[in-house]
């Protein structure tokens, strides 16, 4: 059984043939690469798969709601999708090309701890998106 089909099934999911194919491309997706569910949709369509965009949106949406994926909320409306990670990270997001870079700084971790414990508070979860223009940016 495949690790794809393992992880739906997991999930409580039925493995249906665009579950597969949408879990591989979000499977395959490096460090930077945050889709839309537009991009998903162009991105089977160049692998000739015969899936809806109405189908890319509804099984987006069940892969968050059994948490496969984790869903990003970019100034603009922009959604991206990625695969749940265990570790923590947060996003820096060039608002002049729209290119996404992940992080994780154990220093603002623990200025972030501190500073929630300072007001009584301990974190358990938490999001950091940081905007800026890359110094090789070009317009979208």
């Amino acid at each position: 059984m495949s690790l794809e089909n393992q992880e739906l099934r997991k999930a409580g999911l039925k493995v249906t043939l665009p579950r597969i194919k949408i879990y591989q491309i979000l499977e395959k997706a490096g460090e930077s690469d945050h889709f839309s569910a537009e991009d998903i949709y162009k991105i089977l369509l160049d692998q000739s798969e015969d899936v809806g965009l109405a189908t890319v949106y509804r099984v987006l949406t069940q892969f968050e709601a059994a948490g496969l994926v984790s869903r990003h909320h970019f100034e603009g409306g922009h959604s991206v999708f990625e695969l749940t990670k265990d570790e923590q990270h947060d996003h820096i997001v060039c608002v002049k090309s729209g290119m996404i870079k992940e992080f994780t700084d154990p220093r603002l971790n623990e200025l972030l701890d501190e500073i929630a414990e300072s007001m009584g508070f301990t974190i358990t979860d938490r999001t950091v998106y940081l905007y800026g223009v890359h110094k090789d940016a070009k317009d979208k």
